[in-house]
């Protein structure tokens, strides 16, 4: 029974594209995990919440993500050896400075937009107008968590940037 008004030849490009952001995501959640259970240092109890917080919603993600493969017909990549050949972030040592956690953790979200536009654009292409309400939100959640995470490592005397909008 086709309930969505598009082909499934057409859904194709976008399920690839779904399956490789799934694959990204196990391996940023699993790399959350190991920070979370792997901080030590002054910034233990901040960086500790915050990471659980993160794998916590990034699991949810990882749901939906798949559901919607499901939603569009087709089956959600789900062996663990898929997403380690398939993801782009890779795993990482687990034992490092809180600094360095950040800053992997930046470059994975890099990863993870990347990934996220190359969704956008393929439900685009082909109407996918639940997938780019999906993706877009997250694209949201996921750039205010990076300004956070960015301003973290900040000194106080950093400024964001050398541009001041005026409003006149």
């Amino acid at each position: 029974m086709n309930y969505l008004n598009m082909k499934d030849e057409e859904l194709l490009k976008v399920v690839v594209e779904l399956n490789i952001l799934l694959a990204d995501y196990h391996i940023y959640y699993q790399k959350l995990r190991s920070n979370h259970w792997n901080i030590i240092g002054k910034n233990f109890f901040d960086l500790h919440e915050k990471f659980e917080d993160m794998y916590n919603d990034a699991r949810v993600k990882i749901d939906e993500i798949a559901e919607r493969i499901l939603t569009l017909r087709y089956h959600p990549m789900s062996k663990l050896e898929d997403y380690l050949k398939t993801s782009s972030i890779l795993e990482d040592a687990p034992i490092k400075t809180d600094q360095d956690m950040v800053k992997e953790v930046l470059k994975d979200h890099k990863i993870l937009l990347k990934q996220m536009s190359s969704v956008i654009k393929k439900a685009n292409e082909v109407s996918d107008e639940g997938t780019l309400d999906l993706i877009g939100a997250y694209i949201r959640e996921l750039e205010k968590t990076s300004w956070m995470l960015n301003a973290w490592t900040k000194k106080p005397s950093d400024k964001l940037n050398d541009n001041i909008v005026e409003v006149s």
